[in-house]
C-alpha cells in the first residue's frame, strides 16, 4: 500500500487554499502607454504566510529571441494608482517597507514576472507581510527587471501597470 508523500499533502493543501478563493485581490491595469496590460493579483492568507498568485496579460513582448522580457513586481506603500505626466502611478509612492530594510529586503519586494509572449503567471508564498498589512496598498509592474541591488528600488524602470489591493467579498 502506497502512502501519500509529503509533496502530495502540500499540493492538496495548495489546491484547497486556491479553490477557496482569495481574501484580497488587485485588478491590474496598464498606464496610457501600456493600456493593453490587464490582469489580477490574488492574495490568500495562510498560517505559513501569504500566497500571491498573479496572472497578467498584454505585457510588452521581446523583439528578438532569447530576450523575453522580465518585469519588476512590487507592492508599493501608496493606496492609489493615480499619477501625472512624468509618473503615471506617482500616488503608488515607494516600495512597501515598514521595517526600513535595504533593497531587496523590503516587505514589498516580490519575485519578478517573466514575460511569456506578453503573458506572465506567478505563484509564490511569502512571509514578508500579512494580508491585513497590504490591503489598500498598490501592486506595481515595472518595465524592466529588478536588479536586487540598486537602492532604493532595484532600478526596475518605469511603472507600467498598477492595481489597488482590496478585500474580496467571500460567499
Amino acid at each position: 500500500m502506497n502512502r501519500p508523500s509529503r509533496r502530495d499533502h502540500s499540493v492538496a493543501y495548495l489546491f484547497s487554499i486556491l479553490s477557496g478563493g482569495p481574501q484580497a485581490s488587485a485588478r491590474i491595469a496598464g498606464s496610457g502607454e501600456f493600456a493593453g496590460i490587464s490582469g489580477a493579483v490574488r492574495f490568500y492568507q495562510t498560517n505559513k504566510g501569504v500566497i500571491v498568485f498573479a496572472e497578467i496579460g498584454g505585457l510588452p513582448k521581446a523583439d528578438l529571441p532569447c530576450q523575453e522580457r522580465v518585469f519588476g513586481f512590487h507592492i508599493h506603500e501608496g493606496n492609489d494608482c493615480e499619477g501625472n505626466g512624468g509618473d503615471p502611478f506617482a500616488d503608488a509612492m515607494s516600495h512597501y517597507n515598514p521595517q526600513d530594510c535595504e533593497h531587496p529586503h523590503h516587505a514589498g519586494d516580490l519575485p519578478p514576472l517573466f514575460g511569456n509572449d506578453g503573458f506572465a503567471l506567478s505563484l509564490f508564498l511569502t512571509d514578508r507581510f500579512s494580508l491585513d498589512e497590504v490591503t489598500g496598498r498598490t501592486v506595481i509592474i515595472h518595465d524592466g527587471p529588478d536588479d536586487f541591488t540598486t537602492q532604493p528600488s532595484g532600478n526596475s524602470g518605469t511603472k507600467i501597470a498598477c492595481g489597488v489591493i482590496q478585500k474580496t467579498e467571500r460567499f
